[in-house]
C-alpha cells in the first residue's frame, strides 16, 4: 500500500494497530501494542469502546485477553462501565441501531437484514440490537473509527467479504481514501504476501465502484 500512516492523525493510528493487534491475537504484539496506545495518549474511554465493539468481530476470547492486557496496563476500572447494562433499554437499542446500520450499510441496508435473516432471524435481530445498537452506537468513539477498525480486524482475520463490507462502511462514515490506505498499511507486516495482494486487489476495486458512484 505504501507508507500512509500520516493520513491517520494524533492517536487514530495507534488505536488501528491495537484493533489490529486484538484480531491477530499474538501476546507479544497485543502488550507492545497496549503500551503504545498509552504513549499515544489515546483516550481510556475510547479504548475501553474499542475491547468492548471487538467482542462482535474477533469474539469474546481475543477480546477478554485483550481487556486484561489493558486493564492490567492502566491500572484502572473501565470508563462508562455500567452504560447499556439495563435491557429494559431493549426498545432504544434496535432503534438506534437501525440508524447506525443503515447509516453504515447505505442502499444495501434492506438487503444486508434479508440476507442475515434469511441465515437466521436471531442473527438479524443480535446485529440490530446488540451489534449497531447496544455496541457500535454507544459514545466514547466515532463512527468512522469504529468502522476504521473494523476493516483493520477484519482484514486481519481474512474475511473478505466483511471486509468489502466495512471498506464501504468507512467510506459511508466519512473515512477518507488515504485514511483507509493507511489504515490497510497498518495491517500488511501481519499478512503474507498472497493475502496483501488480495485486500489491495479489493480495495482498489472497492475504490474504483466508489468513485464511479460519486
Amino acid at each position: 500500500m505504501g507508507m500512509r500512516s500520516t493520513a491517520l492523525g494524533g492517536w487514530h493510528r495507534s488505536i488501528i494497530a491495537l484493533a489490529a493487534a486484538i484480531a491477530d491475537g499474538d501476546p507479544h504484539q497485543l502488550d507492545a501494542r497496549v503500551k503504545a496506545a498509552i504513549v499515544a495518549g489515546i483516550p481510556p474511554l475510547a479504548i475501553d469502546e474499542l475491547l468492548l465493539q471487538s467482542v462482535l468481530t474477533v469474539g469474546w476470547p481475543r477480546a477478554l485477553v485483550a481487556a486484561g492486557a489493558w486493564r492490567a496496563a492502566i491500572g484502572a476500572p473501565a470508563q462508562n462501565g455500567t452504560a447499556d447494562l439495563d435491557y429494559a433499554e431493549h426498545a432504544e437499542w434496535t432503534h438506534r441501531g437501525e440508524i447506525t446500520c443503515a447509516a453504515i450499510y447505505g442502499d444495501h441496508y434492506s438487503r444486508l437484514r434479508a440476507n442475515v435473516r434469511a441465515l437466521h432471524p436471531a442473527l438479524e435481530a443480535w446485529m440490530l440490537t446488540e451489534g449497531y445498537g447496544r455496541t457500535l452506537s454507544r459514545p466514547g468513539l466515532e463512527v468512522k473509527l469504529r468502522e476504521l477498525c473494523t476493516v483493520a480486524q477484519t482484514a486481519v482475520l481474512r474475511t473478505p467479504r466483511q471486509l468489502h463490507s466495512h471498506l464501504l462502511g468507512a467510506l459511508r462514515a466519512g473515512a477518507t481514501f488515504a485514511e483507509i490506505e493507511a489504515t490497510l498499511d497498518v495491517t500488511d507486516p501481519m499478512l503474507p504476501q498472497a493475502q496483501r495482494d488480495q485486500v489491495a486487489v479489493l480495495w482498489q476495486r472497492v475504490r474504483a465502484a466508489w468513485g464511479a458512484a460519486e
